[in-house]
């Protein structure tokens, strides 16, 4: 008879699969355990339950009544691991023996996992858990960080200082791959210069399976084990040898697993290598040309671009592309000047450097943008690669991001939809009718909902002020102040975000006596709430956050306009659960799509944004708030002063009036219907429900069969 697992068992397999970190229930009993240990670890299960002996959480389980739940979330697990009633079973079969190979240079699954920075990340992340729920045949490929992203902390000048600590790979639900023999993984890739090897972790994402390759390992040289311990650190030189592991050796481990992919998916192009690395094998295994290799592995290749910014995309000169893809263009059959010429806008162009972004859209029949306006403008900005079209023929279509509703839905937000939405309305989160039940929901528990989700982010911030405070020696006073800082009952507009230049930071700061008549009224006040990293080699970036920071610093702003450091993924779920309004106002259209608005969405929070990324396709009047036309103008000074004046005004005579017109019972019913308006209109579409849905039907499917799209570039 089968061994009855324990408890602990039970729990070890639970921590094992990041299934349970869109789960509240399962998120729920791991608290309990010991809510306080819980929050020091950084909701990491794994090291949690280290710290507890089978026997002492026995004990916990009994005394905090917690047997029949794990059981419960032991048996969901294994349900959900087992079903095959999904959507993908009906609508991507041909996927089922050749599964999509999803590559990306980083993935923002849970704060205990820091192996992303940003935007691209959490949208990978949540691109794997959508793909899980919805039964995708896919595969994720990425690199494991061995010191992560930055830890952020700003000094008493306010410029950010930035510090690294090593992961300890046992405290991470990570376990290594193994071939179809039961042996560990290990591959390596050539350059000029010797063989740099990694091995590769299998990180469980649902039913999801994401491998992680680490190039710590003896084998390697001091140089080359710390190549994949920093994400987007070190100079040009480390880049292109992470993304030759990231996109050859990635490709590399995938045949070592016997993982046979049908589609290969590049998410952004520092995985464009995996291209060449797969017309490689496509020659030496089926003795095809070049030409012929490029035709049948294209056919198969989904690239999406993120990046409106020129200067996003990486670019290397031909000395790194000789030294480190010279071996691989060798198995090609190429000569230098035909490898460069991959890379290049201008084939010919001796002058030009290898651009990735270049090299994947002509590895790949499909391509798309993140929202419709930054299709608009990738179209403009590629146009050179296809010179005989006319730019709207250009083949560069859009697939809108969209979020995990699980991750970044409030389990109180997640009760109310319970309730009045369709029976399992989480597996139809991409249908409208599902949505539109949200108009019953009473006003006074949406508000009190609401409120008391504000209240916790302004308590959770004021903790992190007095640490801030704190660890810069402040004086008593001032820690006294962070611990008073922000009022529930004010308007809060939260700004979170990477500081680069062109996302504008400071508009709303722009003019200060304004800014202190808002914060500062009597009867309509209005506090702000900023966070967000800049890229330690950006010091543009820098000087922002500084600007911001020191203002914060100020009176009459002290307590009323405050930064939080290390902007994390826990820090953005606080934030888009619990503000009013969520303020994004980058310089058009340099915003991509901009995924933080669309997790404030379904949270009962308003967008107040530029008319750029998501934001240009959803506004409709009564959903949000639009700051500007949608115009640009050609001098950018002008735009700036432009859009100043408008955020402004869009607060002081829209946000504001909205938020304090009350009722007797004390309940704004404007701003509640435009709340529920919003979620209406914006929460089937701006999901990674749907988002990947039309991945399957738009891209997937047909480059699992082969299908032909006529995106050549000669």
């Amino acid at each position: 008879m089968a061994h009855e697992k324990t408890i602990h068992e039970k729990l070890q397999e639970l921590a094992g699969n990041l299934w349970w970190s869109w789960q509240p229930e399962v998120t729920n009993i791991f608290r309990e355990i010991d809510p306080v240990r819980w929050s020091e670890v950084v909701h990491n299960p794994v090291v949690l339950l280290k710290e507890y002996p089978p026997e002492v959480l026995e004990k916990r389980a009994s005394d905090a009544v917690l047997h029949t739940r794990i059981n419960w979330a032991y048996r969901r697990l294994h349900e959900y691991l087992s079903a095959v009633d999904t959507w993908g079973s009906t609508h991507a079969g041909v996927l089922g023996q050749r599964p999509v190979a999803y590559f990306s240079a980083e993935f923002g699954l849970h704060e205990s996992l820091p192996i992303y920075s940003g935007g691209l990340g959490v949208l990978a992340g949540d691109h794997l858990k959508s793909a899980s729920d919805l039964g995708i045949p896919l595969v994720a490929i990425g690199l494991f960080y061995g010191q992560g992203y930055f830890q952020q902390h700003v000094d008493a000048t306010g410029w950010q200082q930035e510090t690294y600590s090593n992961q300890e790979i046992e405290k991470l639900p990570m376990e290594r791959a193994l071939t179809p023999q039961g042996h560990p993984v290990l591959v390596s890739v050539e350059t000029r210069g010797g063989s740099i090897h990694a091995r590769v972790w299998k990180v469980n994402v649902g039913r999801i399976p994401l491998y992680l390759l680490d190039t710590n390992v003896p084998e390697n040289r001091d140089e080359d084990r710390l190549l994949t311990s920093r994400l987007y650190g070190g100079d040009v030189r480390t880049r292109i040898r992470q993304e030759i592991i990231l996109g050859i050796g990635g490709v590399r481990a995938l045949a070592a697993m016997g993982i046979q992919p049908g589609v290969i998916h590049m998410n952004e192009g520092h995985s464009a290598f995996a291209g060449l690395e797969m017309i490689r094998q496509r020659i030496a295994e089926d003795a095809l040309s070049f030409d012929e290799a490029l035709r049948e592995t294209a056919s198969t290749c989904v690239f999406t671009t993120h990046t409106p910014v020129p200067a996003g995309h990486d670019r290397f000169g031909a000395d790194l592309i000789d030294e480190h893809v010279g071996p691989l263009g060798d198995g090609l059959g190429l000569h230098h000047d035909a490898l460069m010429s991959l890379g290049r806008v201008e084939p010919q162009n001796q002058g030009e450097a290898f651009c990735m972004t270049v090299l994947a859209f002509k590895l790949c029949r499909r391509a798309n943008a993140v929202s419709s306006l930054h299709g608009v403008v990738s179209r403009r900005m590629w146009a050179n690669l296809w010179p005989w079209r006319s730019e709207e023929e250009i083949p560069i279509g859009h697939i809108t991001n969209g979020i995990h509703v699980g991750t970044w839905l409030a389990a109180q937000m997640r009760i109310i939809y319970d309730r009045v939405l369709p029976l399992n309305w989480y597996l139809r989160t991409g249908e409208p009718e599902v949505w539109a039940p949200v108009e019953s929901v009473s006003p006074g528990e949406l508000w009190e909902t609401h409120q008391a989700l504000k209240s916790r982010l302004i308590s959770y911030a004021r903790g992190r002020l007095i640490k801030q405070a704190r660890r810069r020696d402040e004086p008593e006073e001032l820690v006294r102040i962070a611990a008073n800082a922000l009022d529930p009952r004010v308007l809060t507009i939260g700004f979170a975000r990477r500081f680069a230049p062109y996302k504008r930071a400071d508009l709303i700061l722009k003019d200060l006596d304004m800014l202190a008549e808002m914060v500062g009224s009597s009867t309509h006040p209005v506090q702000f709430i900023f966070a967000g990293k800049s890229h330690p080699a950006d010091e543009l970036g820098k000087s922002l956050l500084q600007r911001v920071f020191r203002i914060t610093q100020e009176e009459p702003f002290r307590g009323r306009v405050v930064f939080l450091e290390d902007y994390d993924i826990n820090l953005g779920r606080h934030l888009v659960q619990g503000v009013d309004v969520w303020l994004n106002n980058p310089r058009r259209p340099l915003e991509a799509s901009g995924t933080s608005g669309q997790k404030v969405v379904l949270n009962g929070c308003l967008n107040c944004s530029i008319l750029d990324g998501w934001w240009a396709e959803a506004y409709d009047g009564s959903n949000g708030f639009a700051i500007g036309n949608g115009r640009t103008h050609v001098n950018q000074q002008v735009q700036d002063e432009r859009d100043a004046k408008s955020v402004a005004d869009v607060v002081r005579n829209e946000v504001i009036p909205l938020y304090y017109s009350r009722d007797r019972d004390d309940l704004p019913q404007d701003w509640i219907r435009r709340m529920k308006r919003a979620v209406r209109t914006l929460g089937w579409r701006f999901n990674a429900d749907r988002m990947v849905m039309d991945y399957v039907s738009q891209n997937y499917v047909a480059a699992a069969g082969g299908l032909s799209s006529d995106m050549t570039v000669r």
